[in-house]
């Protein structure tokens, strides 16, 4: 775990759900968050979802929070609208973590969000999100504590999400 963003918290956003409407990320103080930009048709998906959905099943009691941002500037992977996304990742993947509304992570139409998130020090990684399922894992008072690669399994991550959780 490395780089920490100059500034601020995720909690100090607001971005949108898959309808549309504002979601003010300080509804998830005192929650680690596993935030990840998504995509319906990758290469990573199945093991992506199914882990991300086996992570959210074992720890949702204990306080963690998966954020979906669906994103298609990776190879056109993720092309659905907000509507075909969720019925795809709940349907298919039993996913009952939130999907948000579909995003931008690199470039000058970057969200806000991942414009703080990319902010840290993460030397190998560089500025720009390089794949589908990049992720990142946010502690309880919105600090950015990890960046994983896209081909980072959601389960090797475990070790890092308990010792966040077992945090008072």
């Amino acid at each position: 775990m490395a780089g920490q963003p100059a500034t601020g918290s995720v909690h100090d956003l607001i971005v949108k759900d898959a309808k549309g409407s504002d979601v003010d990320l300080s509804k998830f103080k005192g929650k680690v968050l596993l935030i990840v930009n998504v995509a319906s048709e990758c290469g990573l998906t199945n093991s992506n979802y199914t882990e991300l959905s086996q992570l959210y099943e074992k720890y949702k009691d204990q306080g963690l929070e998966i954020l979906a941002f669906p994103c298609n500037q990776f190879g056109a992977q993720e092309p659905g609208s907000n509507e075909q996304i969720v019925e795809f990742a709940c349907t298919r993947f039993k996913a009952e973590f939130p999907i948000f509304d579909k995003i931008e992570v690199n470039g000058e139409n970057s969200s806000p969000l991942y414009k703080f998130l990319k902010s840290g020090n993460y030397g190998i990684f560089k500025d720009d999100i390089q794949w589908n399922f990049a992720k990142f894992l946010v502690d309880k008072n919105g600090k950015v504590v990890g960046r994983y690669y896209p081909t980072a399994s959601p389960l090797s991550l475990e070790h890092d999400i308990n010792k966040l959780l077992a945090v008072a």
